[in-house]
Order: structure tokens, then C-alpha cells, then sequence
């Protein structure tokens, strides 16, 4: 793909919401790489924002009236759609504040179609295809960082369980740093705009042999717990449980099975593995495989 600044000449300013995300933190180390790029790091709480080069800048979806100041003169916008019941009207009145000229990429989710058209997921990306602005979707598989999160599964997998309601299905799983590389080339050069990306790692696994990768890595045996989607959203409630029952309906539909090239045809090299991702992870993993 060509590059380009968005504004075709000079510096192009970029905001990242959610720059402390896992895709945001890997998107924001990317863009400070290109020359002539000011990268806004969008966050609730700016002065925690601590990545080299990045302008730390207010931005929360519960404070509309710091909008305008965030989006001011920006020429690209990452926006990571927040998980609400209303993040399809909040997308619509951000973008309603941002200017005209801004490309926007959108972080949706794998296969967001199986909802159906007046869906969640489906309605939040219409808010950006209705925009009017040149707009880019991408829609990633389950991230690996899950593995590495203790807001997720790396305690459990550290104590040598994953409980997981995979009802047999399969999972490309997918680096969010490989999100961010696909993100930063659709911010910044041309060719991406009217794409929607489903990307996705270079193979499905299996949750059985998933768990024999991440024994491999933390050099302990790491077992399978299958559950049932009830057991799985135990202990969330209301519009969370429904997207995270919603979630793991589609995991055993096989939603997350596919296996896409998007990152290859985009960036120019193959995602990266489970394998690879977990060999240079934190502890627990880490370990020869």
C-alpha cells in the first residue's frame, strides 16, 4: 500500500482512544515510529498515560463535553468500541464532533455479522459506515493476551487450569499487537478505506491443544475445564452477561474458527502464532517449547 499522510502533506495528528489497551499501547509504540505524526493518547485518566512520544489527552465516552477538544484538528481516529448497551450512539455523537476530513478505523469484533443486522456490534459499525468519513473496520478473533491478563485467564492457567466454554469449537487466536500493525497502516496509508478487516492468527486451535501450547510455554501441565455458558458468566450481570453469554454462544458456533491472511496481505508478514506469541510472554510462560 502507498503510504501517506491522511492530510496528504505534512504532520498528521492521530488520537487513539483507549491508548492504554492492548491494542491501543501496541497501536500508539507503532505510530511514534513514522515521521511527522503527533499521536494523541485518548484515556479517562491522562496522566497515566506514560508512553514515549504519545500527548496524553482527556477522553472518556462518559464525558462527551471533552470531546471536541480531543478530536480538534486530528486527521485519523482509532476508536476501540466500548462495551455498553449505547456504544452505537456514542460512536455516532463522537463522530458527529470530529472533523470531516479525519479517517476513522474502528476495533469491532470477528464475525460481528452473526448478530444480525440490528445487532450490537452491527449497529456500532453502521454509526461509522453513516459517518461520512473514510472509514476502515476491523474485526479481530479472541486475543492471546487473555492468556497474560490477570483480568482474564493468567492466574487460572498460572495455577494450571484454563476454564473455558469452547463446546468443541475451535479458536484462531490472534496477537493484539498484529491488530495494531493492521490499524496503523489504516490510519495512515492509502488504499484501507471501505475495507473491513477480519483478522484473525495462522491457525484455529483446538481448546485441548491450546492448553498443551500454554503447558508447553509455562512448563507446567496446564488442563482444560469446559463449561457451560451459564458457569462461564457466572457472576456478571446485566448487559455484560448477555454480551458475554453472546460471546461464548459464538465461540461454540464456531465464530472464532476461521482462519483469515488479513494481517499478511496488510502488513506483509504472517500473524503470528500462539506458539511464538507465548515464548516471549511474562511469566508464567516464557519457557522452551
Amino acid at each position: 500500500m502507498k503510504s501517506s499522510s491522511p492530510t496528504g502533506a505534512g504532520t498528521a495528528r492521530v488520537l487513539v482512544t483507549g491508548v492504554r489497551g492492548k491494542t491501543g499501547v501496541a497501536l500508539a509504540r507503532l505510530l511514534v515510529q513514522r515521521p511527522n505524526v503527533d499521536v494523541l493518547g485518548g484515556s479517562s485518566n491522562p496522566e497515566s498515560v506514560d508512553i514515549d512520544g504519545v500527548r496524553p489527552t482527556a477522553f472518556s465516552w462518559d464525558d462527551p463535553s471533552g470531546w471536541p477538544a480531543a478530536t480538534e484538528g486530528v486527521d485519523a481516529v482509532y476508536i476501540v468500541r466500548p462495551d455498553r448497551a449505547d456504544a452505537p450512539d456514542l460512536i455516532g455523537a463522537l463522530l458527529a464532533e470530529t472533523p470531516s476530513r479525519a479517517r476513522i478505523v474502528l476495533l469491532s469484533e470477528q464475525d460481528a455479522d452473526y448478530m444480525g443486522t440490528d445487532g450490537w456490534a452491527p449497529r456500532a459499525e453502521r454509526a461509522v459506515r453513516d459517518s461520512g468519513h473514510a472509514w476502515t473496520i476491523l474485526r479481530p478473533s479472541w486475543f492471546m493476551q487473555v492468556f497474560t491478563d490477570p483480568r482474564f485467564y493468567r492466574d487460572q492457567v498460572a495455577a494450571g487450569e484454563l476454564p473455558f466454554s469452547s463446546g468443541g469449537a475451535s479458536l484462531a487466536w490472534i496477537d493484539a499487537r498484529d491488530i495494531a500493525a493492521v490499524a496503523e497502516r489504516a490510519l495512515l496509508d492509502e488504499g484501507h478505506a471501505g475495507r473491513v478487516y477480519e483478522l484473525t492468527g495462522p491457525e484455529a486451535l483446538s481448546l485441548p491443544r491450546t492448553t498443551e501450547l500454554l503447558s508447553a510455554a509455562a512448563g507446567r501441565t496446564v488442563t482444560l475445564r469446559e463449561l457451560t455458558i451459564d458457569e462461564a458468566v457466572e457472576g456478571t450481570t446485566g448487559f455484560e452477561r448477555e454480551l458475554f453469554a453472546l460471546t461464548f454462544e459464538r465461540v461454540q458456533a464456531g465464530s472464532f474458527a476461521e482462519v483469515t491472511d488479513s494481517v499478511e496481505q496488510v502488513t506483509g508478514r504472517p500473524a503470528r502464532t500462539l506458539r511464538e506469541f507465548l515464548a516471549d510472554a511474562e511469566p508464567p510462560f516464557g519457557q522452551p517449547t
